[in-house]
């Protein structure tokens, strides 16, 4: 069983979905202390004058002494009126627009108290429609016996032994947090995710790397975006 472990992103990037297609189980990782000013809370879309402009996700009284699971969301209709107003643009010009709107609304449209809850919402609903397997758990939710505390590296290992994962897959750009031997002596290999540049027409606008999956689905069928998905290489981790 391959195993990914990933904080809830709040309509994160192509490569974060590359890696829930490309993986059997799922944890959310809430157990750790909040990053104010993260991908959790904030993403980018494209600007209608060029360059890219953020979208965001309203907390309330969070900061560093609070972990993950205990943040609280503020507005949510406020939310998605500026997200739907971040894209707007895009309206009559981006081939997908109408279902990647559908997303937001269904994103916000419930009541939610954590931003757990609507960071898995937006990733639940984004799976669906591109048809993408997402078996998750919240890692708060497990019951695993953990330490309340280790390295930024030292979790995973942790988290694959426990739940008998033969297998622990992360974005490449983290390697350097990771020492192999950690997960070996727990009989869990290490891999990599290494994704490519998605590169495609964005119309009257100028093409920026790296934005929200919003972004990528609003110029690219569901099909086109797998495909990408497929095209990203696993990697093994070299022993030292």
């Amino acid at each position: 069983m391959r195993l990914a472990i990933m904080q809830p992103y709040f309509f994160p990037n192509a490569g974060h979905f590359a890696l829930i297609a490309r993986s059997d189980r799922w944890i959310v990782f809430d157990i750790t202390q909040y990053t104010p000013k993260s991908w959790m809370t904030r993403n980018r879309v494209l600007r209608r004058d060029g360059g890219w402009a953020y979208i965001q996700l309203p907390v309330r009284n969070a900061s560093r002494s609070q972990r993950i699971r205990e943040v609280m969301v503020g507005d949510l209709t406020a939310a998605s009126q500026q997200v739907l107003g971040a894209i707007s643009h895009y309206r009559k010009r981006a081939p997908f627009f109408a279902v990647v709107e559908d997303i937001v609304r269904d994103t916000f449209a419930r009541t939610a108290e954590t931003m757990v809850e609507v960071n898995v919402r937006s990733l639940k609903l984004t799976c669906s429609y591109l048809d993408i397997p997402f078996h998750y758990e919240i890692c708060s939710e497990m019951q695993l016996d953990l330490p309340d505390r280790t390295s930024p590296g030292g979790w995973a290992p942790r988290i694959a032994a426990a739940v008998g994962a033969g297998e622990y897959v992360n974005p490449i750009g983290g390697r350097e947090l990771f020492n192999p031997a950690d997960f070996a002596s727990r009989g869990v290999t290490l891999s990599f995710l290494e994704t490519p540049d998605f590169v495609y027409a964005t119309g009257p606008f100028a093409y920026e790397p790296g934005l929200s999956i919003l972004d990528v689905m609003m110029w690219n069928e569901p099909s086109a975006i797998r495909a990408y998905f497929e095209s990203a290489r696993i990697v093994p981790a070299i022993s030292s």
